[in-house]
């Protein structure tokens, strides 16, 4: 399952998120992973959540990020909640690109795994393929 924050830059998604992030960690019987491009968000989010820092493995494009996702939910069974933060920085805004690679996370998660992206861009500028999710 997929849940998207959309919104232009400024309007408050990381702080929704970094909520979400430390009340899932409070309450979830499972592990709850944060993706992010850079570590801006290491004070903000409680220490019961693993932080990872995607420049960290020079993940760049759509296809190495859901590589990497794929490669995490595979290593840990334990995984209910995925938080992915800035992921058109991560592809390099390429918002037709993103459509088709929320629809291959969403197939990968499946109903296990809940995951949260953020979208830094106007709801009118997103393509049917990525507003389905929103």
């Amino acid at each position: 399952m997929i849940k998207l924050i959309i919104g232009s830059k400024g309007s408050g998604k990381t702080k929704a998120m970094i909520e979400q992030i430390n009340h899932a960690a409070e309450t979830t019987s499972g592990n709850v992973v944060v993706v992010e491009k850079s570590m801006k968000l290491t004070y903000d989010i409680t220490h019961k959540a693993r932080l990872i820092d995607a420049d960290e493995y020079k993940i760049a494009g759509y296809d190495m990020l859901y590589g990497f996702l794929g490669g995490l939910l595979a290593g840990n069974y334990d995984i209910t909640e995925l938080y992915v933060d800035g992921v058109l920085k991560m592809g390099n805004h390429d918002l037709e690109g993103l459509g088709k690679f929320l629809a291959e996370v969403d197939a990968l998660a499946g109903d296990n795994v809940k995951v949260t992206v953020t979208v830094s861009a106007d709801a009118s500028a997103l393509p049917e393929s990525v507003k389905k999710y929103a």
